[in-house]
């Protein structure tokens, strides 16, 4: 077993149980112990603590497999000593914030977020927040190794109602800012759709809305169930927010929110049942963020949209820092801003991945909805809606994504050496390159010549180059599409370019 494959980010993430795909199992009970006295060994070091005492607290969303990957991290913790706090079905944000209420020296989520139904992993959390890639890589190095605590001896087991305490803490929260007349039922008269997916996310409407007044009658797939039998739990998935948004409508309600399946991704759905995913909940998270934060910086991924940026700099009053994809690296990237002074309060990636200064920059979809619906009671008492709140916004009139697959075997040399021949093709073309430009390459066009911009980038993991186009004019994309086919049919050796031609 070549452990580095289970690497996926800042994630451990494998098959872990049969699939239609018959791919082999990757998580066994074997690789999973070995993992987990691989990360006592990483807490030793980097945490200056014996296995022995340790205080760890696990947590698991509802896929099939997390039982029993459980109880092998359970087996091997309990061999070395640890204290282990059992939170048994709980949203990974809860975890992180486990450290922080239980307390305890650190956590770990099995999650595979998003992903099949099949497939499994584990996040890890310290005070400091989850561990970054270097944290993992050196985790799955111990364990090729076969490296665990030296010393047996014999630990404890407790179940915990974590999750209780968690959303008493969202409740709070949501009492606190909206301050209403009746102050214990903050929420009274609303009607909110909360769409869990069948992941970790269904406490949201019986143990945080509802108690505070919403109807939440017309909720669904609260149930955990680790198969996803209603729909992908994904807030970028069209067919699950296609679902949010009938049921929205269906039930004349004020709101509907949606979150992945372990609950660090949401979004919303307005009265109307037009969403507010991507670019619009970027946009709605800052004008939030912006609010306590007057002229501040927003850290978002490199593939929002020029409207966006008009959004945040000219209507809101604020900076957009775009940076490069991955949840991590904005979040780090606002870190570092903030580090060096610069006002930073909101770190957010498209996918829906947003983590707020004033939440220990933790990515929370259930504090992101939080903020949207306190800010939803707040505008409900100006009589205007979410709806105003981001009319501003310029929206494109079509966009594209499109992923370029890498033939080389140094795939990443290759398409470095292509970005690079792009950004020279383009300035011999006097194409407007982005100045803001931190990933791949950016370049814009005026109107008649696409009226849009395009974004090509490597993948930070796979051999694909993705490829986004948007454009405000009808047929805009496929100018910018034809402007780039003009390349790469010259200059494309290495890259299958027909998806570009397909699309």
């Amino acid at each position: 077993m070549e452990y580095s494959k289970l690497k996926s980010g800042t994630d451990i993430r494998g098959e872990a149980c049969e699939n239609p795909q018959g791919l082999p199992v990757t998580l066994t009970d074997e690789v999973v112990e070995a993992i987990a006295g691989a990360f006592l060994k990483w807490c030793e070091k980097r945490l200056g603590h014996p296995a022995e005492g340790l205080r760890i607290a696990v947590g698991r969303d509802s896929r099939i497999s997390g039982p029993r990957i459980l109880e092998a991290l359970k087996r091997v913790f309990i061999r070395y000593g640890v204290q282990g706090l059992d939170c048994g079905l709980a949203s990974t944000p809860s975890m992180f914030m486990a450290v922080k209420n239980l307390p305890c020296h650190c956590s770990v989520q099995i999650t595979a977020s998003h992903h099949p139904f099949y497939r499994n992993g584990l996040k890890f959390f310290t005070e400091e927040g989850g561990l970054d890639s270097p944290d993992i890589s050196e985790i799955l190095a111990y364990a090729q190794q076969g490296l665990c605590p030296e010393k047996e001896c014999p630990g404890a087991w407790e179940e915990v109602c974590h999750m209780q305490t968690y959303a008493l803490g969202l409740r709070e929260q949501i009492k606190r800012e909206v301050n209403g007349e009746d102050y214990d039922h903050p929420l009274q008269g609303l009607h909110i759709v909360v769409d869990a997916g069948n992941g970790a996310g269904g406490f949201y409407a019986g143990e945080v809305l509802e108690p505070l007044g919403a109807d939440v009658s017309d909720s669904q797939f609260l149930e955990p169930d680790g198969m996803f039998p209603n729909h992908i739990p994904n807030p970028e998935d069209k067919e699950a927010m296609a679902s949010i948004s009938q049921a929205v409508v269906r039930a004349k309600a004020d709101l509907g929110v949606i979150f992945d399946t372990d609950v660090d991704r949401g979004a919303a759905v307005d009265s109307t049942g037009q969403e507010i995913s991507r670019n619009r909940l970027v946009a709605l998270a800052s004008a939030i963020a912006l609010e306590k934060a007057p002229g501040g910086t927003i850290v978002t991924d490199s593939i929002t949209s020029d409207g966006l940026k008009t959004y945040i700099e000219e209507t809101l009053g604020g900076r957009h820092h775009r940076f490069k994809r991955g949840y991590k690296n904005v979040i780090n990237e606002a870190l570092r801003l903030n580090k060096e002074g610069t006002d930073c309060p909101l770190a957010i990636e498209t996918s829906g991945h947003a983590a707020m200064r004033e939440n220990y920059f933790l990515d929370d979809g259930a504090y992101l909805v939080t903020k949207i619906i306190i800010k939803l009671a707040a505008l409900r008492k100006e009589g205007k809606d979410l709806k105003s709140l981001l009319a501003p916004l310029r929206e494109a009139v079509e966009e594209k994504e499109v992923r370029l697959p890498i033939l080389a075997e140094d795939f990443r040399a290759c398409g470095q050496k292509l970005i690079d021949s792009l950004e020279a093709y383009a300035k011999a073309q006097s194409w407007q390159i982005a100045p803001d430009n931190r990933e791949g390459l950016r370049v814009s066009f005026p109107k008649g010549e696409g009226e849009g911009w395009f974004l090509l980038r490597l993948s930070v993991h796979d051999p694909i180059l993705p490829l986004n186009i948007e454009s405000d004019a009808s047929g805009g994309t496929e100018q910018i599409k034809e402007k780039l086919l003009g390349f790469f049919r010259s200059h494309g050796e290495g890259v299958d370019i027909s998806p570009l031609e397909r699309a």
